[in-house]
């Protein structure tokens, strides 16, 4: 069985595939079913269902990390 991350707002996912603009960091916004990110690069704000998101991340940074 996989393990489930842990992801809580304010972490900063880097993904497998970057976003249109470029970059591929996004930051925790909300955590639900729904997951509300935001990219780093443009500021574009986003709602991933949680399972999706789950697969397309890459590895999870503390918020504490992020800068």
């Amino acid at each position: 069985m996989t393990e489930i991350p842990k992801i809580r707002p304010g972490d900063v996912l880097e993904m497998k595939k970057s976003h249109p603009c470029g970059s591929a960091r996004f930051e925790v916004l909300r955590v639900g079913t729904d997951v509300r990110i935001v990219c780093l690069g443009c500021g574009r704000d986003v709602t991933v269902p949680r399972l999706k998101l789950e697969r397309s991340v890459r590895r999870i940074l503390p918020g504490e990390e992020k800068k």
